[in-house]
């Protein structure tokens, strides 16, 4: 009888994911492998190559091998991804990623349009809605009710006929504001100077010029005196002016389409969320149109038809504008057998929302509102009741927004993801969760060009007690300062009552560090932006994206580069364009992209240096002219904190590359800490954390008396915590009062004046439940921020 044991299935030897030579962005040709069935934490500093890793490399082949998968019919229709610069990726399963991107900002998208359950619960009550009025178009508020009627033609037997045929579409569109919820009413002295003439360019709408093409057009149309002031024009003319529709016309040889003032903002700018538009698009909004709430639906965006059908006296508006989590129990309330499956579903997805810390939305609730936390908690609800198993969940930082409070259920979340069976990959900083992690990778040691490699690899007490600036940072605690500032003055807010808010009233301290906290949904946001947002004197710094292509960079959107541009063409007796990749001095054969790209259909395209400018983007005569002995392509080679030295009048002739408005855009850079990004590097390479820190480094430059930032340590490292302190110190004591919305202990510590919101989220928050200084409320240990602030500092 033999005693050998039998061998081990093949299958069960692949239980890694193994990466060798990964040189995606910064990766210095790195080689790893990732226990399948754990929870791997990714942790070092911002730049320093996680994403590269698990989103660019890991997942992002993950999808492009998947997507192979289908025919070339329907690939198609997807979009095309590049293989990573990797030369072997072993052991992939599939990648389910969960990003911290914020939700699609579009007017018409709420929580409940974002996410399944809308349309779960037109359905519901297109079947048990009383009076029953139709389908569950007649429930969306996206679909107008539409008829007609009409003579159509059709061959038959060999004959043509013509019949009658007509149509009815029942939708549950409100008329009056057309779905949206709101009507617009336009302030016309905030749009135009009637005092002036079509000539003398009467429009104050950003873009709208005498000499631009909305000028030419309004100036040449031919319906008025353009050299007639507008406060002369006739009724009929300055209804055409304001309200005329289309029109075709022709100016100077050219086809164009006149329409009035009022439907051309409509469709040009109001058709996007406010929070999607430009800083100077919305402040022109914000100043000359006014957003009411509907009379018709009362907001609802819902017409009367839609709202008669109730199902035990509540109409889908009602349900929709409920808290979550009483949705959720008014669901479990409901009794049918024979829409069982529906229900189940619905209440299925409904109590994965209470469970995942969200329960406070209602699924009203315009998506684009939502925080970069929010909106991936969000996504991460259709996961949750998942029966997959051996999937590659892939996390880009879960605990952005949330309290300490709610930290430990997302930890929770993770862990059973994991224990299903999924290979869990989280890119993250905070402490709490990288101490919840199987495996920990630490890349580094630096940022960009400073970092790129493994500096650890193994558990989390390794990672402890290693050498790397994670493992030095890892059981950081920040102390209570010995003294506070006193405020001088106060901002003061009456009657707040914005989303869950109770009419607060608090006062902000003027001159000193004032942090805003408490658990997610408490009403924090609804306050500060709500009550400070459009106030004289007032700069926001909030959470939105940056708008940048990848030609646009930290340079440009800075306007750094512009003072450089003028030095270059001072210096060489030629014009500032011809220094711009995006201009005159562009090269030819790459059009200042500096790669040449070609695209293959279904195949990802194709992408290769220039071999003309090898790369440089501009022309080779444009390389010709030097400032400090550098070349425009070497300055946008350089890093902030070079460049910073170099336009101090640190190159090779100091007086000739001195340049103090670059240089002080650069200081400001290099003081956020994004001292290691090169001047021409892309915007759409930039992690999250990099983009919020490079708009606080433009704001910065703003000549307010109030900063409001909005969690600023999103994307930090804890290394970097304390230069951020730093830099909120320095804005203090140079006589600005700066307002923080923020959960991290360190900073709520490191607070003068700490306003605390709660005691809990929805409408168990939006009270002010502790006003006062840091040492008091952890002596108090009153609230749940008490509570774990008092933890945090013992």
């Amino acid at each position: 009888m033999s005693t050998d044991t039998p061998a081990a299935p093949a299958a069960d030897s692949h239980d890694l994911i193994r990466v060798q030579g990964a040189r995606e962005n910064n990766l210095a040709d790195i080689s790893i492998e990732l226990p399948k069935r754990r929870l791997t934490v990714f942790t070092g500093v911002s730049g320093s190559g996680k994403s590269s890793l698990v989103f660019a490399t890991i997942a992002a082949e993950s999808q492009r091998l998947i997507n192979e998968t289908y025919s070339t019919f329907v690939q198609g229709f997807m979009p095309t991804l590049a293989r990573p610069d990797v030369d072997v990726l072993d052991g992939l399963t599939t990648a389910i990623i969960v990003d911290q991107e914020r939700m699609a900002a579009d007017p018409r998208s709420t929580v409940g349009t974002a996410t399944d359950t809308g349309a779960m619960l037109r359905i519901l009550f297109s079947k048990l809605g009383e009076p029953h009025i139709g389908s569950p178009k007649a429930f969306s508020f996206n679909v107008a009710s539409i008829s007609g009627a009409g003579a159509v033609t059709m061959e038959r037997g060999g004959k043509k006929v013509k019949e009658r045929r007509s149509f009815s579409i029942l939708g549950g569109m409100c008329s009056e504001c057309e779905g949206t919820g709101r009507v617009t009413d336009f302030d016309l002295s905030a749009m135009y100077d009637d005092s002036k003439s079509l000539r003398e360019g009467p429009f104050t709408i950003p873009g709208w010029s005498a000499d631009g093409w909305y000028g030419r057009i309004y100036i040449g149309c031919g319906f008025f005196d353009p050299d007639k002031p507008l406060r002369e024009f006739s009724k009929s003319e300055l209804d055409d002016l304001l309200y005329k529709e289309p029109t075709k016309i022709k100016v100077d040889g050219i086809n164009l389409t006149y329409e009035g003032i009022i439907p051309k903002l409509q469709k040009s700018m109001l058709s996007k969320d406010r929070e999607a538009m430009q800083p100077h698009i919305r402040a022109f909004v914000d100043k000359a149109i006014t957003f009411t709430t509907c009379p018709d639906c009362d907001g609802t965006r819902l017409n009367e038809t839609a709202r008669s059908s109730t199902i035990d006296g509540v109409n889908i508006a009602d349900a929709c504008a409920m808290q979550i989590s009483d949705l959720a129990e008014w669901v479990r309330g409901i009794s049918v057998p024979q829409v069982r499956p529906l229900l189940e579903m619905l209440q299925s997805t409904l109590d994965s929302f209470v469970e995942i810390g969200l329960g406070y939305l209602s699924l009203d609730r315009p998506s684009g509102t939502l925080s970069g936390g929010e909106a991936q908690r969000t996504k991460l609800i259709r996961h949750l009741g998942s029966s997959l198993t051996d999937v590659t969940y892939v996390f880009d930082e879960p605990t952005i927004g949330l309290h300490p409070h709610d930290i430990a259920r997302m930890n929770d979340l993770l862990l059973r993801l994991r224990d299903k069976g999924n290979t869990v990959l989280v890119v993250e900083h905070k402490p709490e969760t990288i101490a919840i992690a199987d495996h920990v990778v630490d890349l580094g040691p630096g940022a960009g060009t400073d970092g790129g490699t493994v500096c650890f690899e193994g558990t989390v007490d390794g990672l402890r007690g290693s050498d790397t600036l994670t493992g030095k940072h890892l059981d950081d605690r920040a102390a209570l300062k010995p003294s506070v500032r006193t405020g001088e003055g106060a901002l003061e807010i009456r009657g707040a009552d914005l989303h869950n808010l109770t009419g607060v009233d608090v006062d902000i301290p003027l001159g000193v560090l004032t942090v805003v906290t408490g658990v997610a949904g408490s009403g924090k946001s609804s306050l500060i932006h709500g009550s400070l947002g459009g106030r004289d004197d007032v700069a926001i710094v909030d959470q939105s994206a940056i708008k940048g292509s990848r030609r646009s960079n930290p340079a440009t959107y800075t306007g750094a580069l512009d003072p450089i541009r003028k030095a270059f063409a001072k210096a060489g007796g030629v014009k500032p364009g011809l220094f711009s990749a995006n201009s005159d001095g562009a090269c030819p054969n790459c059009n200042g992209a500096g790669v040449v790209y070609l695209d293959l259909a279904i195949m990802a395209g194709v992408s290769t240096p220039c071999e003309v400018c090898e790369g440089k983007r501009f022309q080779a005569e444009v390389l010709e002219y030097k400032l400090g002995g550098k070349d425009i392509s070497e300055v946008l080679a350089m890093s902030v904190a070079h460049a910073e030295e170099f336009f101090s009048g640190g190159g090779a002739n100091p007086s000739e590359a001195r340049i103090p408005a670059a240089h002080k855009i650069l200081k400001r850079l290099d003081d956020v800490g994004l001292g290691y990004l090169t001047l021409g590097q892309p915007l759409t390479t930039l992690s999250g954390g990099e983009r919020q820190r490079l708009k606080l480094a433009t704001r910065m430059t703003e000549s307010a008396g109030v900063y409001v930032l909005d969690e600023p340590t999103t994307g930090l490292h804890l290394a970097d915590v304390d230069q951020l302190l730093a830099l909120l110190d320095t804005l203090v004591d140079s006589g600005k009062s700066v307002v923080v919305i923020e959960h991290h202990q360190a900073v709520m510590a490191h607070a003068d004046w700490i306003i605390d919101l709660g005691p809990g989220a929805g409408h168990d928050g939006g009270r002010i439940v502790y006003e006062g200084t840091p040492a008091d409320l952890v002596a108090a240990r009153s609230t749940l921020t008490g509570q774990h602030l008092a933890d945090y500092v013992a």
